[in-house]
């Protein structure tokens, strides 16, 4: 996967939930970037659940991201999206980690996402090492122990 350097990543303005995350570049801990779209049955059931068990184990020693991304999906305007985005990952869903918007999917194009959900895994500093497409059972497991394996030895930091 050749993703251009620097990374392109969401402006503050696009976070609907949560603190700003910088880009992975800056992180001093490992973390996940999940896509996904609020009409991806996938994201919704699997993909989202999956991404708030990881905060739950592994929360303080690792970056965790949500982007809400139109790629593959219907494309619509920021004002159609954002509010109910916002009611799905404060009031529905109760995400604990930020959750940012791709409104014209460009993030997630540059990105090289094979759809939604797509899930790509950065150690400290930023180096892109893992991109798996898809929630079943086998890659989340696959998520689950390279994450286990990069927060190894570090300490759990204030969320």
């Amino acid at each position: 996967m050749d993703i251009p350097a620097p990374l392109p990543w969401p402006a503050p303005n696009d976070f609907v939930q949560g603190r700003p995350v910088p880009p992975p570049a800056q992180w001093t801990r490992p973390g996940l970037v999940m896509t996904f779209n609020l009409e991806c049955p996938g994201c919704v059931s699997r993909g989202i659940p999956f991404l708030k068990r990881l905060h739950a184990e592994f929360g303080g020693r690792a970056e965790l991201l949500a982007l809400h991304t139109s790629l593959g999906h219907r494309l619509l305007e920021r004002a159609d999206v954002e509010p109910t985005l916002i009611r799905f990952a404060r009031d529905f869903a109760r995400l604990p980690f930020p959750v940012a918007l791709d409104v014209s999917g460009e993030l997630a194009r540059a990105w090289q996402t094979e759809g939604t959900p797509h899930t790509l895994a950065f150690a400290a500093g930023g180096e892109l090492i893992r991109s798996v497409y898809g929630s079943q059972e086998n890659a989340q497991t696959r998520l689950w122990y390279l994450l286990e394996e990069q927060v190894q030895g570090q300490q759990e930091a204030p969320r």
